[in-house]
């Protein structure tokens, strides 16, 4: 009924023992169309001597994919059906004999009960949301999108939130580009009362929540090795955490330098501080490729822990007594299965055991170990030089590790039985079995039993978890087409009777024959080897301790020391004593440590203790620290004439009498320290704190600018190819603080940037070139663009005027204008026109300079460059002295310009070797300061020489910038 030829069936057990009810569902995958095609529920209620099936109670159609029993309330069941499906829960209160089915909206991935409260769920959907029911499935509600897979916690009591039991906090992290985790309470994780308690960013997959402490990694950071005590700079890369019990954490640490081991780290109490405990254990990689770490804990004895170590690339087996201080090798046994000694020396042999527990719920694992059989220890492993995993055995030990023996020679399950009273064994092989071998005496002798009168391939075996296991469920295949077989194996008649107190004995928990472990003296109390009887529900498991006096083994290094050869801690290379009494930020004492601390769980007293433990100090006074100054907007650029709001910071403040303050901002006023710059520039703002014991200073860099308002591009009229040509831009305001320049030439399109208002450049081609220059300050940029005319070589004169034109024209641009047309026109010349250029400076005395520029004709340039300038020059003595040009400056005022002296500039040539710029002084700076003057409009006109202007006999040459080459020009 559950098979066909081509299916292979799966099979889930449950089981409780309320009434002895077993639940069992089994699915039939079809291969051919890669889907479960059935489903079948089966009910035992006399832990599996008869079964029912449910199939119409839960719908003759319905294909179920899970079952979940309650772990607060075993009466209560809860079955998914398959989402391929449908989408569906059913739900049983009565220990699954009836059942309510109720349709969902999403599609149920996993499941996760509250430890505490029966009715509250969380259920994980197949698209990354969560949902919470408060009333075991039947209505549900959207929690938040885009949470990471298996990252959602229930908590009620971590330290640190103030909430009634029955408000449980629920954690988890959302997988966003900005990943946080948030805390809300359930009947309150509306939109509007989600809580984030940690603002940073973590990693996605780091959330842990373990007991009272929550783990979390910040994103794109390396652990902080500032916690861990092995004085390593480089980074710890991965962290696992093993166990948090009475608020210590014990934790494996991958660091840099690591692939496929750990190191084991122990905190203080507080999870804070951590001392290193165990180098080099190794880890392997899980089913579903998450970490596991060769690290067992002793189940019924606290501080026993086992761990497989890498050792010269050897994995060796090591167990520790006290919790991680000491470690030590296995001793193998004495002698083997048939009694023959076996010859094996520490610490080159012994006994290496595999530590990893079953990921199989049906099968017992590598090790086992139960809080019911204190002392008692069962595994697979070999003697050797190391762990192997082909020569393998199973040993026990009855001593809590300190002996073992070997019981079998090949690899097997072991269960307990009755408190542990009685041990069953299955060998564990992929051939079909029909036996099983159950021991009364710690596994010394061994009864064959057979459970099955055809062999079975076993799958796996269900032990009812409860302390008076005395029955099992085994189920298997007689073939691998055949259907499920489910044996009943019942024990209790093996058990003759109850036992009595002349049926047990003590045994004495010892570390190699040091009777005081975790510090104290245990006595446990155990049934007698051999004795067949059953210890019953109401056994009452003795265990008899007393304290023993503190010795220097119950101390393990404090965080920052290190142990020596002689077992005495001292302070580590990179740590500083002094440095513990920094956390003493309120208050008047502190515990200052001795190197010292006394192992968690260690119970001694007296003896050593007062020596060894942590002493009560008054807080020494500290010099202040962590000064930071910043402005209130947080910008670092600020406009001339407005306010800046600086705020200080201090992370601790010490007044050197004991009492140490925190400060958010330190300012002399509540809203900061307001300041206004009436200049521009770069100001470094200094902040500065100091008591008797030292100071502190932190420093900032603020940028004060002045909005550009115009930007003026000075450049020369005519440069000469390949030689270096200074260009200026002039800005006003001249005081605009910090200004950035982009300078363009020619075609380019990737500007030149400097900081400096000058540049100097080469121009490569001859003609007219583009100079653009963009400024940038604060939030301004403008620009302005001038044109350079160049050439291979060019010709050039100085000239000055009368000083009597700056006396009745006091820099009026329309006259410069006029001026150089004047010029212009006077030279009727045989040069054609666009060969003459004037350029006229500005600022007094006024100022210009004349130009003869190459033909166009290359041949013709050498030639006719002396007879040029030399024509020009006379034409233009000529015309000034014989008055043939005249300016009227206003009514009844005439000045009259002519030449006195005449300087003739040297043929500037690219092959000279001459400075350019030493000869051709060309500043543009045309209508900077301008129009602070009072302009007289000037005119041009006919007329002739009056005798005032002939008197006029003295005149000097001034250097003029002409934007115009053409103009009329009346002259008489």
């Amino acid at each position: 009924e559950l098979t066909r030829v081509h299916l292979i069936p799966s099979l889930t057990l449950n089981n409780h023992s309320c009434r002895e009810v077993i639940l069992i569902l089994t699915k039939l995958y079809d291969f051919n169309l890669g889907s479960v095609t059935e489903s079948s529920l089966w009910r035992s209620t006399d832990y599996g001597t008869t079964y029912e099936k449910l199939n119409d109670k839960v719908g003759l159609k319905t294909v179920l994919s899970y079952l979940y029993v309650s772990p607060t309330n075993k009466r209560k069941i809860m079955l998914l059906s398959d989402p391929e499906i449908e989408s569906s829960i059913l739900i049983s209160s009565d220990e699954g004999a009836t059942y309510q089915k109720y349709r969902l909206n999403f599609y149920i991935q996993s499941l996760l009960f509250h430890p505490k409260q029966e009715e509250w769920i969380l259920a994980y959907s197949l698209d990354q949301k969560l949902y919470s029911s408060m009333d075991f499935g039947r209505k549900w509600q959207l929690m938040h999108e885009r949470v990471t897979p298996n990252r959602f916690y229930w908590e009620s009591d971590l330290k640190g939130f103030q909430v009634a039991p029955a408000w449980a906090f629920l954690m988890f992290v959302f997988s966003l580009s900005d990943t946080h985790y948030l805390t809300c309470r359930i009947q309150e994780c509306s939109e509007t009362k989600r809580s984030g308690p940690f603002s940073r960013s973590i990693d996605v997959s780091s959330l842990v929540v373990q007991d009272e402490y929550i783990f979390i990694q910040v994103l794109n950071a390396p652990l902080s090795q500032q916690i861990f005590s092995d004085g390593c700079d480089a980074p710890k890369s991965d962290m696992h955490i093993i166990s948090t019990d009475e608020n210590q954490v014990f934790a494996a640490v991958q660091e840099w330098n690591q692939n496929d081991t750990y190191n084991l780290y122990i905190s203080d109490t507080r999870g804070v501080y951590f001392t290193l405990a165990l180098e080099n254990v190794k880890s392997s990689r899980g089913l579903e490729g998450n970490i596991v770490i060769d690290l067992y804990e002793v189940a019924g004895i606290k501080g026993i822990f086992l761990a497989n170590r890498k050792v010269d690339d050897q994995i060796k087996t090591f167990i520790t007594y006290n919790k991680g201080r000491d470690w030590r090798l296995l001793q193998a046994p004495d002698t083997d299965l048939r009694g023959d000694p076996v010859l094996c020396q520490l610490p080159f042999c012994s006994l290496h055991l595999r530590l990893q527990l079953s990921e199989n719920p049906y099968t017992s694992g590598s090790i086992s170990s139960k809080e019911t059989a204190p002392g008692l220890l069962v595994a697979t492993g070999n003697i050797g030089s190391e762990l192997s995993y082909t020569d393998v055995g199973v040993f026990i030990s009855s001593d809590g590790g300190n002996s073992w023996r070997q019981i079998f020679e090949e690899e097997y399950n072991v269960w307990f039985l009755d408190w542990g009273g009685a041990l069953v064994a299955m060998k564990h092989t992929s051939v079909p079995i029909r036996h099983m071998w159950v021991s009364f005496d710690e596994g010394r002798s061994w009864t064959k039993y057979s459970f099955t009168s055809t062999p079975l391939f076993v799958d796996g075996s269900l032990v009812d978890p409860g302390i008076e296991t005395q029955i099992m469920t085994v189920f298997g295949h007689f073939s691998l087409r055949s259907e499920w077989q489910l044996v009943k194996v019942d024990y209790k008649s093996l058990f003759s009777r109850r036992c009595t107190k002349e049926d047990h004995q003590t045994w004495h928990l010892h570390n190699q024959g040091e009777p005081c472990v975790m510090g104290e003296r245990k006595i446990y109390k155990k049934r007698k080897p051999g004795v067949q009887c059953s210890l019953g529900r109401d056994y009452s498991q003795t265990v008899v301790s007393e304290p023993c006096v503190c010795g220097q083994g119950d101390f393990e290094c404090d965080y920052g020391y290190e142990r020596h050869s002689n077992n005495q801690c001292i302070p580590a290379f990179w740590f500083s004593p002094s440095s513990l009494s920094k956390d003493c930020n309120a208050g008047q004492n502190y515990w200052n440590s001795t190197g010292y601390r006394r192992i968690v769980s260690n119970n001694c007293t007296d003896g050593l203790r007062e020596k060894y433990m942590a002493r009560m100090e008054k807080c020494p006074g500290k010099a202040p620290r962590g000064l930071h100054i910043l402005t209130s907007d947080g910008k670092l650029v600020l406009e001339q004439g407005h306010n800046a709001t600086f705020i200080i910071l201090m992370e601790e403040l010490d007044f050197g009498d004991g009492i140490a303050v925190s400060y958010a901002n330190f300012s002399p006023v509540e809203d900061g320290v307001r300041h206004v710059y009436k200049s521009a520039g770069i100001f470094q703002v200094t902040a500065y704190a100091e008591n008797s014991l030292g100071s502190d200073t932190a420093v900032l860099f603020l940028h004060v600018v002045c909005p550009v308002e115009h930007v003026h591009l000075s450049v020369p009229f005519v440069a000469i190819r390949n030689k270096d040509v200074n260009i200026t831009a002039v800005v006003w305001p001249s005081q605009a603080g910090t200004l950035t320049y982009f300078w363009w030439f020619g075609n380019s399109t990737k500007p030149l940037i400097t900081l400096e208002s000058s540049i100097s450049y080469m121009f490569t081609v001859e003609g007219m070139n583009a100079v653009t220059v963009q400024v940038a300050g604060g939030n301004t940029l403008i620009q302005d663009t001038k044109e350079i005319a160049v050439h291979e070589y060019f010709q050039s004169q100085l000239l000055s005027f009368s000083p009597n034109l700056d006396y009745y024209n006091p820099d009026i641009p329309e006259w410069r204008q006029d001026v150089g047309k004047v010029i212009k026109r006077a030279l009727v010349t045989g040069i054609p026109d666009e060969q003459i250029l004037v350029a006229l400076f500005p600022g007094l005395p006024t100022s210009a300079e004349l130009f003869i520029l190459p033909h166009k004709n290359s041949t013709e340039r050498r030639k006719s460059s002396e007879a040029d300038l030399e024509q020009v020059v006379e034409i233009l003595f000529n015309a000034l002295n014989q008055n043939l040009v005249q300016f009227e400056l206003k009514p009844g005022v005439e000045v009259v310009v002519y030449v006195t002296q005449l300087t003739l500039a040297p043929l500037v040539d690219s092959s000279s070797g001459h400075s350019s710029s030493a000869m051709l002084m060309l500043l543009s700076v045309v209508f900077v300061g301008l129009a602070v003057f009072l302009i007289y409009k000037f005119k041009s006109r006919c007329s002739k020489t009056s005798p005032r202007a002939q008197k006029s006999s003295s005149a000097s040459t001034d250097v003029f910038k002409a934007l115009t080459r053409n103009g009329n020009l009346c002259a008489q």
